[in-house]
């Protein structure tokens, strides 16, 4: 499926010396595009990118404008140390893999929502649609487990913060779009602003009939931003989400359907279905006080309801599941001088306790059975992280964080339970130093974690427990951002992280376990960038080793982990408004999901090349987006299934369009 001439050309383009970097800095001026930068992700407070010891990247307002993606998991694939795959073939089902983590991902990438994680305690992790696309102000990235000892369980590969927008000024705004599939995608936004009031409101809706047979899509969002002032000292906001989406899921084609004369947009799953239910309010205060200190108490509700159809050899599954949340976060910061240096401490608790509730009915091979399960966590955290900076330029900081979880899983006591409580101690140490104002070294440690969630606990289909213990990972980052000129810049960031008691599902005995070796993922990320006053290319390359060093799986490759990944963006204004760009992704062969024993042939590279030609004035722009241009046939996400065991596929979609409107009131 993979056309070698385009990698051929793309890797001779990344050797041309003055070139760089994608989407992250498509919206730099003269200066350092990412030292100036402010960002809340790295210490739970504002803060210059300059003060975090790790490769923090920052998707503004400009790069979702100038980006052909269409929710946030596809403005997330140009970027280095992330891998984004479409798990359903409908892009509606998403696995953000920052690290290299492969089929568990969803659950060592923490996703936060203006500092509110949207993990899902099941397995069912992320779902982006929640949050669409047009509700969105910016992203924040923070690589490797740093963020653990802040935000918790979770975080061993990265953090993703999302920024919703907020009424900085009063402003409407409205966009209509029409693409490939018979999809159809209309949003708008109001927003404004006074002495003491904020506010933004955010609608969309969308229809598609999606690439292949019985990959439709219906949905709709709504989401409120309030903030009021009170007076100098205090003030409160409130926030809600509303979500609702219908999809049919086509499921994934086998190499014996395609043997058996399918195509790549039929489907052998007519009848497969997920509808979804979700929505969220959360409320806070924040209480000023000396000169740069606050006090923040957050808490927030969540809801999700989620009912799928399923059918497979030998029978059909069907799922309801209902799923509460809510958490309570206080937060203490203390900006002050101390003997006359800076420092910044934020010290707190974060509470949540999820429920929920499941009714699985099946039929396997002519015999019925239903079965209701009820389960919970509760999950405590205790955290202080402290950042000094005892000399001009340098900056140390460090943090530890006390987390315990205790589990309650169907109606099974807990002393029966051997892994009911769950604790884990965490910590971590950086240090940051400023070569020039636009040039920066740094290295950090830290100790990540995550806890098995809630399902992974339970065996469906015999009733039992699973005896699992919490996964552990040590991780080290050394990097450098250097300005090579005020139009030439560079980032180069290398990385391990070693985990022990790592937990996925072992295809051998078809149970959630951990792996009894070492795992290590270790490499580096490479990005450069080349603006001028009307042009800028850019590139990056991600190369990442993830294996398993003993145990039953000693020297195999962790599944569905490519090796090598590189980006290339280009992009030219012109004096009337009219501005064309392109980007390229290439990803590299990697062993299917689940192939742990490495026995079957790798998934192939692919790369996919997309353009966008724009035309703007004043606020107000028009667009035709062409994705897949070289109309590559590819795979993005693969999976060993069926019995007996084989390769199956989600086929992605072939050259497809998009035209849209966006319009300023």
């Amino acid at each position: 499926m993979t056309n070698h001439k385009y990698m051929t050309a793309f890797l001779a383009v990344l050797l041309l010396p003055n070139i760089s970097l994608s989407q992250e800095f498509n919206s730099v001026t003269n200066n350092y595009p990412m030292m100036d930068k402010i960002v809340v992700t790295g210490t739970r407070y504002d803060e210059k990118i300059t003060s975090i010891p790790a490769y923090v990247s920052v998707i503004d307002q400009a790069d979702i404008d100038n980006s052909t993606a269409i929710n946030i998991p596809e403005l997330l694939k140009s970027h280095p140390g992330l891998h984004v795959y479409d798990l359903s073939g409908n892009k509606r089902k998403y696995r953000v893999d920052v690290r290299s983590f492969g089929e568990t991902a969803q659950s060592n990438t923490l996703v936060l929502v203006d500092g509110r994680r949207i993990n899902q305690p099941d397995l069912s992790g992320t779902d982006w649609a929640v949050i669409p696309l047009e509700r969105v102000e910016k992203i924040e990235i923070m690589r490797g487990g740093r963020g653990s000892v802040l935000y918790g369980d979770n975080a061993a590969g990265g953090v993703i913060n999302i920024i919703t927008k907020r009424g900085e000024k009063k402003v409407s705004t409205a966009s209509v779009s029409a693409s490939s599939f018979a999809t159809l995608n209309t949003s708008a936004f109001t927003g404004g602003t006074t002495d003491k009031l904020d506010y933004g409101l955010t609608a969309s809706y969308m229809n598609s009939n999606g690439y292949r047979d019985n990959s439709g899509v219906e949905g709709g969002d709504f989401g409120l931003n309030l903030g009021y002032l009170v007076n100098d000292n205090i003030a409160f906001k409130l926030k809600g989400g509303y979500h609702k989406e219908n999809a049919h899921l086509p499921g994934a084609l086998k190499v014996s359907d395609f043997a058996n004369g399918l195509s790549r947009t039929e489907t052998v799953n007519p009848l497969d279905f997920a509808n979804t239910k979700d929505h969220y309010i959360e409320a806070g205060s924040e209480i000023y006080f000396l000169n740069d200190s606050q006090l923040n108490l957050d808490v927030s509700y969540r809801e999700r309801d989620f009912t799928s159809f399923a059918s497979f050899a030998g029978g059909t599954f069907d799922a309801e599941t209902t799923l509460k949340s809510i958490a309570f976060s206080p937060e203490l910061i203390i900006q002050e001088k101390i003997i006359g240096l800076d420092n910044s401490l934020v010290a707190g608790f974060d509470y949540s306790e999820a429920e929920e509730d499941i009714t699985n009915s099946s039929i396997f091979f002519g015999f019925p059975s239903s079965d209701t399960f009820d389960m919970s966590k509760d999950n405590y955290g205790f955290y202080i992280h402290d950042e000094f900076v005892p000399f001009e330029n340098l900056t140390i900081s460090g943090g530890f964080r006390h987390d315990r979880a205790e589990y309650n899983l169907s109606n099974i006591s807990k002393s029966k339970f051997n892994n009911a409580v769950m604790d884990e101690e965490l910590h971590t140490f950086g240090i940051n130093y400023i070569l020039s104002g636009n040039s920066q070294i740094y290295a950090s440690y830290s100790k990540s974690f995550r806890y098995p969630v809630i399902d992974e606990l339970f065996d469906f289909f015999t009733n039992s427990i699973i005896s699992l213990v919490p996964q552990t990972s040590k991780d080290w980052e050394v990097g450098i951002k250097h300005a090579f000129t005020d139009t030439l810049t560079g980032n180069l960031n290398i990385f391990r992280i070693d985990t022990e008691n790592e937990i996925f599902y072992n295809a051998s005995t078809f149970m959630n376990s951990n792996l009894d070796g070492e795992s290590r993922r270790e490499g580096f990320e490479i990005v450069v960038l080349k603006k001028l006053a009307s042009w800028q290319l850019g590139a990056s390359y991600t190369y990442t080793e993830a294996g398993v060093r003993d145990g039953q799986f000693v020297g195999k490759d962790v599944p569905a982990v490519p090796e090598h990944k590189a980006t290339l963006e280009g992009k030219y204004t012109f004096e009337s408004g009219l501005s064309a760009g392109i980007n390229g992704n290439y990803i590299g062969s990697r062993f299917f999901e689940s192939d742990f024993d490495n026995s079957f042939t790798k998934q192939l590279s692919h790369f996919v090349l997309n353009a966008k030609i724009k035309y703007s004035w004043g606020d107000n722009s028009v667009y035709v987006d062409i994705n897949n241009i070289t109309d590559e046939e590819y795979f993005e996400y693969g999976v060993l299934g069926g019995f007996p065991v084989e390769q199956a596929f989600y086929p992605s979609p072939d050259m497809n369009f998009k035209v849209g409107l966006n319009l300023a009131f």
